[in-house]
């Protein structure tokens, strides 16, 4: 006890080994349901289900156990929503990447991330995209992530007159989902520790006299293994493909740019946040270690590719922990013991259906949409762009496509207002690649 006293100054921030121990266990919890909606979603784009949810568990392991060592800050790792997403729909299913080539370029750009953290450049990255942009991309993704939700359900189809119509309530799996929205949504308003995990036990229970929760699994082929996903990067695939070099160069650089944008405001806004919340901001509003807990996060998500997941980022959930007193790392490393433990659900993992997972979609893009109050949509500078962040990503299946819109109509906003000149150079170069690859996609598909 006087060792992990000493090593994470637990008297000096105010807390002890049993608080540090319950935060993280809080903390778990209520991100707990990321090792099943992980490899749900990863598995549309044809990967294994069990060998992503270990790499779901061991990358959230490395990430919340480097932050706690590194940083020591109660902040905990995990595949990022709407990266996930991001990987699966947009790489994936929307430009034809493999997965093996997708997972090389979450690979890059964390190996980018750790480069710009180094160096110092990330501050400049940052300083040059507005903050009502940067939350005009949180809302967007939790829009997309629920648009996800919905149709995973069955609640939300493809019509034939109009273009989405309702499902067919009638069906046991979208009945379920529905059951399983309104109990997750129940435990959220009543501030259950852990509601979306809950939610997802409950509603696959529920599934099993509505048979749709399949308990007739053969466990004699299940096993914890990796062997499908562990170092499959296809970087050759990713940077050699149909349509010459330069095309492939441009699309494979806009997609790396969407991952490490992406990871790096979601990284960012959730540190901040915490930090702020748990009282570690200085006089000038700046996170001291930031960079520790921010190299933690590019270290992992290279970890992550090599085992098979997609990018790993630190979650907003660890605020949770904060509120139960979790001030340092140990909060984080006992996250990552958790993590580590629940690798031994993987073998019965695929009993749980979509429609329990779905629901926990829909109510993370509820909690993304807070962000919608910092954008002033009274001012048309603003809520243009905003608006085409927002709405593209949903409407065009792409979080790619709704950052590229955002940036473009932004600068153009600034150059018509006269105002250039406030639009910084790496925005502009930003907007460039981005007009390139719809260039490039109109003339070569």
């Amino acid at each position: 006890m006087n060792k992990l006293d000493s090593f994470f100054r637990l008297k000096d921030n105010g807390t002890d080994v049993k608080t540090e121990i319950i935060a993280g266990i809080t903390t778990f919890f209520t991100m707990a349901y990321i090792i099943f909606v992980n490899p749900d979603i990863l598995s549309d784009a044809g990967m294994d289900f069990n060998n992503v949810m270990v790499a779901t568990c061991i990358a959230g392991a490395i990430g919340s156990i480097l932050t706690g060592l590194m940083s020591n800050y109660p902040f905990a790792q995990a595949p990022g929503m709407g990266l996930n997403a991001f990987f699966a729909y947009s790489v994936v299913l929307g430009l034809g990447y493999t997965w093996q080539q997708a997972l090389a370029a979450v690979f890059i750009s964390g190996i980018i991330f750790i480069f710009i953290t180094m160096s110092g450049i990330r501050t400049a990255v940052v300083e040059s995209i507005p903050m009502f942009l940067k939350n005009a991309i949180s809302v967007g993704i939790g829009l997309f992530i629920a648009f996800i939700g919905f149709s995973n359900a069955g609640i939300i189809v493809g019509g034939e007159s109009p273009i989405l119509d309702f499902g067919n309530f009638a069906s046991p799996e979208v009945l379920l989902a529905i059951i399983g929205l309104i109990i997750t949504a129940i435990l959220m308003i009543r501030n259950v520790k852990g509601a979306l995990f809950i939610g997802i036990i409950a509603t696959t229970i529920i599934g099993i006299p509505m048979g749709v929760t399949n308990l007739n699994i053969d466990l004699t082929g299940s096993s914890i293994t990796l062997k499908d996903t562990f170092m499959q990067m296809d970087f050759k695939g990713l940077l050699i493909r149909e349509g010459g070099f330069f095309t492939s160069f441009i699309s494979v650089i806009t997609v790396i740019l969407a991952f490490f944008i992406v990871d790096m405001f979601d990284t960012l806004g959730t540190l901040i946040g915490t930090a702020n919340k748990a009282g570690f901001l200085d006089e000038k509003g700046n996170l001291p270690k930031g960079n520790q807990a921010m190299m933690a996060d590019a270290i992992a998500t290279c970890a992550g590719a090599v085992l098979g997941t997609s990018t790993v980022t630190t979650f907003v959930e660890s605020s949770a922990g904060v509120s139960e007193g979790g001030r340092t790392g140990l909060t984080a490393i006992v996250v990552g013991i958790l993590f580590l433990l629940a690798i031994f659900l993987a073998p019965v993992a695929g009993i749980i259906p979509s429609a329990a997972t779905a629901p926990a979609l829909i109510i993370v893009g509820v909690l993304m949409m807070s962000a919608v109050k910092n954008i002033d949509f009274e001012d048309l500078d603003e809520a243009i762009p905003a608006f085409f962040t927002i709405a593209l990503m949903p409407f065009s299946y792409s979080i790619a496509n709704g950052i590229a819109a955002g940036f473009i109509f932004y600068s153009i906003v600034k150059i018509v207002r006269g105002k250039a000149k406030e639009v910084h150079p790496i925005m502009y170069v930003f907007v460039g690649l981005f007009l390139l690859r719809f260039v490039l996609l109109t003339l070569f598909t």
